[in-house]
């Protein structure tokens, strides 16, 4: 299958041994970028949202164990592609190869428009808000704060491969045991008094809208998956162990959150974690649990830089007139000219935010559909190149295919339409900027061979 488009010429697609990542990262430097893009300002903010739709404690926990089975599923079917094509490009390269190179432009264009750099500036956006509370700049202090953010973890990354992964570790690591501190706060609470089941149970769909939108990123670790030192079959025991503690992680934050604050304590407050830090240790724990989230939505800002300066430099390699976007430095490890784009268009979002911001509901309305669109043309990919390169070396292979990629892609196309069906505005103006990277092949030919 895909586009069988003229070649441009060979060093506009092909990526040659001195623009190629080298490999430098660890097993414990993927692991903690994915335990650190997935862990972010979400947790701190779904779980009253959870409650209020579940309803029962029971339907809560449940939901959020599910959440985590169903993410490990879908790294297990990345991981089979990761290892047979690792690649810079991550999803980027593997619907390329099923689809064609005009639907990866899409692709591309999306994460580079739509998806990073908007997940980019509302990360910081986040960061912002929290160090505001901390240590107020005046009116404008977020969005100052923001911008900040946006330039220090661009600039970081910029420097190096090693910068930026050094800083993810210290940052999951903080993170993490922001997180504990919650579950510790919870537990050393007397237990809520019982009150009436929250009103809304039995919207299991919705639910699993705002657990899954918690658990969102893991997907993101494939893209360093060309730099690995280790074996490529071993990206998917990294994968599966980081959502596992992920997983973990969450299930006690909510039971702690139970424990503390009853189902219908948790549903009727937005800040469920500052609000047990704050029974439990007063107001410092109040602006302990501030720096938690900022830390947090710092971890996953980190992890989005690195990750999204290497789709562009992948497009770059592919398309004439982007070529720029594809010079990987080779002295400092890292897509240094992707980095670059990606900050300026992520500050440029933060300044026009500064000035008009919609909020956090607005910007995932933004992603949603675009973002599960491309979710799940990756899970089909793993189908389609079953079929189409059989012959391709496997270092892993999903188990029980094709029942578990089967999951993978039916759970995904729900939520597509989910993001769809329940969304506002925010999701056509999403739809219209990947209308624009239509518009925009028109003018541009992306190359079809693939480099592996």
């Amino acid at each position: 299958m895909g586009d069988r488009l003229p070649r441009l010429s060979e060093d506009a697609h092909r990526v040659t041994p001195a623009a190629a990542p080298r490999r430098t990262l660890r097993a414990s430097d993927v692991f903690a970028l994915t335990v650190g893009i997935v862990i972010g300002a979400g947790i701190f903010r779904t779980p009253a949202l959870v409650a209020g739709v579940a309803g029962d404690a029971t339907t809560m926990i449940l939901a959020w164990i599910a959440g985590g089975v169903l993410s490990i599923i879908g790294a297990l079917c990345y991981a089979e592609m990761a290892a047979a094509w690792p690649h810079m490009g991550g999803d980027y390269h593997f619907i390329g190869r099923a689809f064609g190179q005009r639907i990866a432009f899409l692709y591309a264009w999306a994460r580079l428009a739509v998806i990073q750099t908007g997940s980019l500036a509302l990360l910081s956006f986040i960061v912002g808000d929290y160090l505001q509370v901390l240590l107020p700049l005046g009116p404008a202090g977020p969005a100052i704060w923001a911008g900040a953010a946006v330039i220090a973890v661009s600039a970081i990354n910029w420097l190096g491969v090693r910068w930026g992964t050094e800083a993810q570790r210290w940052l999951t690591l903080a993170e993490v045991i922001g997180l504990i501190a919650i579950i510790v706060a919870g537990f050393a609470l007397a237990p809520a008094d019982a009150a009436p089941a929250a009103p809304g149970g039995g919207a299991l769909g919705l639910v699993m809208v705002f657990v899954l939108l918690s658990y969102g990123g893991w997907s993101e670790a494939v893209y360093v998956s060309a730099e690995m030192k280790d074996p490529p079959r071993r990206i998917a025991a990294i994968l599966c162990a980081a959502l596992a503690l992920v997983t973990a992680l969450y299930v006690l934050v909510n039971l702690a959150l139970l424990n503390g604050l009853g189902i219908a304590g948790m549903a009727g407050t937005d800040a469920v974690a500052a609000e047990v830090m704050r029974r439990a240790f007063g107001p410092t724990g109040a602006a302990a649990i501030s720096a938690a989230v900022a830390v947090a939505a710092l971890t996953s800002a980190n992890a989005t830089a690195i990750v999204g300066g290497r789709t562009a430099c992948a497009l770059g390699q592919r398309v004439r007139p982007l070529r720029w976007l594809g010079r990987w430095d080779h002295r400092r490890d890292t897509p240094g000219n992707g980095l670059i784009a990606q900050g300026a268009i992520a500050l440029l979002l933060v300044v026009l935010g500064g000035f008009a911001r919609d909020g956090f509901r607005v910007a995932v309305e933004y992603t949603a559909p675009v973002f599960w669109l491309f979710l799940l043309l990756a899970g089909l990919s793993l189908f389609v190149l079953r079929r189409t390169e059989p012959a391709r070396p496997r270092p892993f292979r999903v188990p029980l295919y094709p029942v578990l990629p089967a999951i993978f892609c039916t759970t995904t196309a729900y939520l597509l339409w989910s993001s769809l069906a329940y969304t506002g505005w925010g999701a056509l103006a999403g739809v219209a900027v990947l209308g624009v990277g239509a518009l925009l092949l028109l003018v541009v030919t992306p190359g079809d061979a693939q480099a592996d």
